[in-house]
């Protein structure tokens, strides 16, 4: 059998850039041929070196534009059409939308749509009901839906939107799980970083990892930070993350984070690794996520995290053994949470242990990947099997 025709289909880049790093070689060193699909960005063309597959640029934009979209999806079309695809696998809202409708229009054999997160969620009226509607096209278009985590899946049932029998999750879930070996310790690195941002060796330094939007929860990581201080006197928080347009925080909040004396605005940073070295503790008060990458990303650093009890961070964290959870939008609880580990390292050291070890049985990469080729060809060989007997 010859090598199967695998087509992904992505907004931006940046999602497949951060999200399926190495995955995408691994398919293809494992039988596929692999072309992704996004909008143009100096990303796609990096993408196509790093994992050494063939790439097309479709500009697409996040928001909607009637036109704009309407040009993507014959485009989309087209390129489908010129690849012949046995299998498509369309992600993000635009995409999966543009996607799955593309792909059903030249009946693609295996249509995947993959849900990495529900943004209607945090949303309300004329656009939740779009966004709603976007969704159930997606999903009506696919022949399966992979939702990266179990709250995601069981959250869109819920809704809906798709029967939980179309739906699925990979093994315990996650995008793309996490390399542990960019987590490994170097205390020179961690020391060098430490005094270019004059934190002094004795004081204690939370870490906050995610884009400047309301949705992550910046509004109640300040009112706990400022909580915290009245304990914690000498407490830094060094926050990674630039801003994004999309869902803006005040420009007041945008201005204290920029004033603080003891918070470090790092911003938007390539490869946030080495940060980990610093943190004692995590701060991820997200309202909504699909399976986040930064708990895990403290987890393979040994650190636990505390967050919300929101869709896809309840599994991320393993409340009171991987880090902690607490109410949506509870400021107090988050400072309390933060405080009995800042308060007591044997907790911390403990929960941060076992962090690891979680990451080290279940979100490898390698795991991800080789349920992902399993499935991709298993539902290849279903679809085939089911042509037959109907031919």
């Amino acid at each position: 059998m010859g090598s199967i025709r695998l087509l992904y289909i992505v907004t931006h880049p940046i999602t497949a850039h951060n999200l399926m790093k190495g995955q995408l070689a691994f398919l293809k060193r494992n039988g596929f041929e692999v072309l992704l699909i996004a909008s143009p960005g100096k990303e796609l063309d990096l993408l196509a070196d790093r994992e050494g597959i063939a790439v097309r640029a479709v500009p697409m934009h996040r928001e909607i534009h009637p036109v704009t979209d309407l040009i993507a999806l014959f485009r989309i079309y087209r390129e489908i059409l010129k690849f012949k695809p046995q299998i498509v696998n369309a992600s993000t809202p635009k995409a999966g939308l543009l996607g799955m409708i593309a792909a059903w229009a030249a009946r693609v054999p295996v249509r995947i749509y993959t849900l990495r997160g529900l943004r209607l969620e945090t949303t309300k009226g004329f656009v939740r009901k779009i966004l709603f509607m976007t969704e159930r096209i997606a999903s009506l278009c696919a022949h399966q839906i992979i939702c990266v985590s179990r709250s995601l899946r069981q959250k869109y049932t819920e809704l809906g939107i798709a029967p939980q029998a179309k739906t699925t999750v990979l093994a315990m879930g996650s995008s793309n799980g996490v390399d542990l070996s960019r987590f490994q310790e170097n205390s020179d690195d961690t020391e060098a970083l430490r005094m270019k941002l004059g934190i002094p060796d004795d004081v204690p330094v939370l870490g906050f990892v995610g884009r400047m939007v309301n949705d992550k929860g910046v509004v109640n990581l300040l009112e706990a930070y400022d909580l915290l201080l009245s304990s914690f006197s000498a407490l830094r928080l060094v926050v990674i993350g630039g801003e994004d347009h999309t869902d803006p925080i005040s420009s007041e909040v945008a201005r204290k984070i920029r004033t603080h004396p003891q918070i470090i605005l790092a911003g938007s940073v390539s490869d946030p690794a080495v940060y980990y070295g610093l943190f004692d503790l995590v701060v991820f008060p997200s309202f909504r996520e699909g399976f986040p990458n930064v708990p895990l990303e403290a987890a393979a650093a040994g650190i636990p995290t505390v967050g919300f009890r929101t869709t896809g961070t309840v599994d991320a964290i393993e409340d009171g053994v991987t880090g902690t959870l607490v109410p949506p939008g509870d400021s107090r609880a988050l400072a309390d949470a933060i405080a009995m580990y800042l308060g007591n390292d044997q907790i911390r050291i403990t929960h941060g242990a076992a962090a690891k070890e979680r990451v080290i049985r279940s979100f490898q990469p390698q795991l991800i990947w080789d349920n992902l080729s399993e499935n991709y060809r298993t539902s290849l060989l279903r679809i085939s099997k089911t042509q037959k007997i109907r031919s």
